[in-house]
């Protein structure tokens, strides 16, 4: 069996998006078997942000333009790949991926979510969804992932979505 604790983690970032309701936006993976769901995320280019990288990737993988910083998860959070997939996915180079996430407000309308604007897509479907519904879903490998991380973003999205919730739509 090959050591694999030797690897890095890709740097990547996530998105919590929520809408005026306080619904979550997921999506479910068009590439793996399975029906998996998640949030939008994505590795951080070299040189890059991870603000910027959380827009760039939010635009790439669901045509989103029209969002609003509500808020920063302050510390970066870690997950290794299943054993079957260290040394074979993210190209072979990294064990897992260590992620910082953002909390976003949609500014715009549903017709604005496009899913196949990048090519081939990362998402076939999406839907809004209560925040604690996720866990009901099928998160493949990041289930655990996503039980620590879902309390926090959504306590940060009711922290931090006041001001934005009085603001008109854009």
């Amino acid at each position: 069996m090959t050591d694999f604790s030797d690897l890095p983690y890709r740097l990547n970032v996530g998105v919590a998006l929520f809408n005026r309701h306080g619904e979550l936006f997921v999506a479910r993976r068009a590439d793996l078997p399975g029906d998996i769901w998640q949030c939008p995320q994505g590795g951080i280019d070299d040189g890059e942000d991870p603000q910027t990288a959380a827009f760039r990737e939010l635009e790439e993988e669901t045509g989103c333009t029209k969002a609003t910083l509500l808020a920063e998860r302050p510390d970066w959070l870690s997950y290794d790949l299943p054993a079957a997939l260290i040394g074979r996915a993210l190209g072979g180079k990294f064990r897992g991926q260590t992620q910082k996430w953002f909390v976003l407000g949609f500014d715009g309308e549903d017709g604005d979510i496009r899913l196949d604007l990048h090519l081939p897509p990362e998402f076939d479907t999406w839907e809004w969804i209560a925040p604690e519904d996720l866990l009901q879903r099928n998160l493949g490998f990041k289930r655990e992932l996503y039980e620590k991380l879902l309390p926090e973003l959504k306590n940060l999205y009711q922290a931090a979505s006041r001001d934005w919730l009085r603001t008109k739509r854009a």
